[in-house]
């Protein structure tokens, strides 16, 4: 299993809208996405100079229904 990727919510948003979400809205600090055909969304904090908690973002890659190898192959573009 390959070592998740540290870093801010904007580059994790980055990686999941490669996957096929789309920023549905904001709710204060939190970038709601969607997926066509799914109804499940993804709630993602955004908070300046912050890094995504390791714990929330393989819960989100769960909730996603991708293996952390597929994430990781979005996030390092290529995917």
């Amino acid at each position: 299993m390959p070592k998740l990727p540290r870093a801010n919510a904007i580059k994790h948003i980055a990686a999941f809208k490669r996957a096929g979400w789309i920023v549905n809205h904001i709710e204060g600090s939190h970038h709601i996405l969607v997926k066509a055909g799914s109804q499940i969304h993804l709630s993602i904090p955004v908070h300046a100079g912050k890094e995504l908690g390791i714990g929330l973002l393989r819960r989100l890659i769960e909730k996603a229904d991708m293996t952390q190898e597929e994430y990781c192959m979005y996030f390092l573009k290529k995917l």
